[in-house]
């Protein structure tokens, strides 16, 4: 479980580190796809389904989403 525990750090740590780069776009790409992702997997097992379907589909819109809002705060810069 400590394994676990250093691995999840070490890729949080990698994760926050990869995205100083991108533009705004990409970055909300990126953000709703991780959070449509969490956001279907929840709802799927709550609502008795597959995880991964719900984390599938959540992640695509998710992304899509995040695209669109991020393409509108790009055209402000």
């Amino acid at each position: 479980m400590k394994r676990l525990q250093q691995l999840g750090v070490v890729l949080a740590i990698v994760g926050a580190a990869g995205c100083t780069n991108m533009t705004p776009q990409q970055q909300g790409t990126v953000s709703g796809a991780a959070i449509g992702a969490a956001a279907g997997a929840g709802i799927a097992a709550i609502a008795g389904g597959s995880g991964w379907t719900g984390a599938a589909i959540g992640a695509v819109a998710g992304g899509v989403a995040g695209n669109i809002k991020g393409n509108k705060q790009q055209s402000w810069y």
